[in-house]
């Protein structure tokens, strides 16, 4: 069975779900999801600019409504959960887990006590941290050793 770390900023989509588990065609694929809820200062300016960059300004408008501290991590905990019973019911072997320090840390250490094939990181597009090779999977490299596949949501959740 192959092993993949799943890195999620959001629920998956039926797209995602989709689109994930048929990466390795009829290999059968065991998910480890981490989640990191949203919703620090510093991460809502980058998704706003990260908006207007995509011409979502309704979104950027928006990014001021997003759940901090206790709120964000309980509708993070259902994020995951929807997640992971989508990524079951699409016949593959899913658990997950909440971050809420240190992702890549918490990525780092899930791939050596799981002994990870891969690091998946499906994430909307981040134009500010890619271009400054701060987003997860750039920094993910360099930590995990494993590959790392970079991979952008399909749709919205």
């Amino acid at each position: 069975m192959f092993t993949s770390v799943l890195m999620i900023e959001k629920a998956l989509t039926s797209v995602d779900v989709e689109f994930v588990t048929t990466l390795h065609g009829d290999e059968s694929v065991s998910f480890h999801v981490l989640l990191q809820p949203r919703g620090d200062q510093a991460d809502r300016l980058l998704r706003a600019i990260d908006d207007i960059a995509l011409g979502e300004l309704d979104e950027a408008r928006r990014e001021g409504e997003t759940p901090e501290g206790e709120e964000a991590r309980s509708v993070g905990q259902q994020a995951l959960d929807v997640s992971v019973q989508a990524l079951r019911a699409a016949s593959s072997e899913a658990e997950g887990r909440l971050v809420e320090d240190h992702p890549l840390d918490a990525l780092k250490s899930l791939v050596a006590e799981v002994g990870a094939d891969e690091v998946i990181v499906l994430t909307d597009p981040h134009y500010v941290e890619e271009f400054f090779h701060r987003d997860w999977a750039s920094r993910a490299r360099h930590k995990v050793g494993v590959p790392v596949l970079k991979l952008f949501s399909h749709s919205k959740a």
